[in-house]
């Protein structure tokens, strides 16, 4: 028998003041059995850059055929498609060819960098590409914050989050390996 995914509850409220968004989520994520923390949070950190809202959270690691997060338009054409960790250069052609901007949130110290060696030249050719990487010592202190119940202040500037919680002040500032052509 499977086990279940966890469920985490996240209270967030944004202030985007480079978009002019601004809004407050009330968030269910299920971390799948097989997830860390580490990556949860990461797909909360992309949540918070790209908050809208119709950006959701899919099923994810359950679903080859589904990103970890995705914004459709109204016509359910996928206007933003969004990876987190280090995903094959094939997943990311496929949705590449699926989306109009696909963004990857790359993580994992080290194998960061040895992942980006082996597919940099192939990721060049995609225009509508935007990889980032945070730190791993900012990963790691996202992780420790993984409660069952969260809540959240984020402002973003500049590329820049700066997140607030009960008892945590991070400043997540991804490092751009690509951006679109």
């Amino acid at each position: 028998m499977a086990l279940p995914s966890t469920i985490f509850k996240v209270l967030l409220s944004i202030s985007d003041i480079d978009r002019g968004y601004y809004a407050d989520h009330g968030l269910t994520l299920a971390r799948h059995p097989s997830e860390t923390d580490e990556r949860m949070m990461m797909r909360l950190v992309a949540f918070i850059f790209h908050a809208d809202e119709q950006l959701s959270f899919t099923r994810g690691l359950c679903v080859d055929q589904e990103p970890d997060l995705w914004l459709k338009d109204l016509t359910g054409e996928i206007s933003l498609w969004i990876e987190v960790g280090l995903p094959d250069e094939r997943r990311i052609r496929k949705a590449c060819s699926k989306a109009k901007q696909v963004v990857v949130y790359a993580y994992g110290g080290r194998a960061v960098d040895q992942w980006w060696l082996k597919n940099e030249s192939d990721f060049a050719r995609h225009n509508n590409l935007w990889v980032l990487a945070l730190d791993p010592e900012t990963c790691s202190a996202l992780a420790g914050q993984a409660r069952r119940s969260m809540e959240f202040v984020c402002t973003l500037q500049d590329g820049s989050a700066w997140l607030h919680g009960a008892d945590t002040e991070l400043c997540l500032s991804p490092k751009q390996l690509k951006s679109p052509c």
